[in-house]
């Protein structure tokens, strides 16, 4: 069949599909790939093994993006946690490795934290490098190519929400943490706006979100990598 005339990313991990919207926007078609329903997810979407769907269509698409879940890697997990981590899966090292066996250009993200110690930082994203209301720091590994990021820019305001025993109002302060149930530290529409996300229900969604920003600058370089390289669209 002759080629498709557009590039194809796959969205392992997608959640409700912050990462996928950005590479959208960067003019890829997006499919996304979770364990869990998505209703929101607003690309096409699948329900399943992210890491088994990559080791099996993950070579069925230009570029492959993942997100695996970071709970055994985070703070919740860590010190006087770590008993905890046994409740979660460690999915980084075989999600990269599912990646690997591919032979295409691949992403992977993760936060900032112990997992900084398991990744290759590549690139490290902040909403302030995109005049968002968030801070929400993200370290992305790239395999098979290579991108670069905008200056850090020093970050400036206050965060909203109870912070050493002062409360911070979305009036003071410039950034909002998205996460947890939200209690002080703003509405989910005040969420939406500071994340650019505005298609998800609740907090839960937005809490395991990306800003699309972020994958938006990274799928605008991968489309021009790809067209570099003469590897033109996968064949439909």
């Amino acid at each position: 069949m002759p080629p498709t005339t557009t590039l194809r990313v796959l969205d392992a991990f997608s959640c409700a599909g912050g990462a996928g919207t950005g590479y959208a926007l960067a003019g890829f078609d997006v499919t996304g790939i979770d364990i869990d329903p998505q209703p929101n997810y607003p690309h096409r979407f699948v329900q399943g093994d992210a890491v088994r769907f990559i080791r099996e269509h993950g070579a069925e698409f230009d570029l492959i993006h993942a997100s695996p879940p970071c709970q055994y890697d985070c703070t919740l997990t860590a010190g006087t946690n770590q008993h905890r981590r046994g409740l979660h899966q460690d999915l980084l090292d075989p999600t990269r490795t599912a990646l690997e066996s591919t032979g295409r250009p691949w992403v992977i993200e993760q936060p900032s934290g112990r997992a900084s110690r398991r990744i290759r930082a590549d690139l490290v994203l902040c909403g302030e490098m995109f005049g968002l209301r968030v801070i929400r720091h993200r370290l992305f590994e790239l395999g098979g190519w290579t991108a670069t990021g905008p200056a850090h820019v020093p970050h400036r305001g206050l965060t909203i929400g109870y912070r050493h025993g002062r409360y911070v109002s979305p009036e003071q302060g410039r950034y909002f943490q998205v996460y947890g149930n939200g209690g002080g530290k703003g509405t989910v529409t005040e969420w939406q706006d500071a994340m650019g996300i505005h298609w998800t229900a609740d907090r839960r969604e937005l809490a395991e979100a990306i800003p699309p920003a972020y994958t938006g600058l990274i799928g605008r370089q991968a489309a021009a990598w790809l067209g570099a390289v003469g590897r033109a669209p996968l064949a439909a």
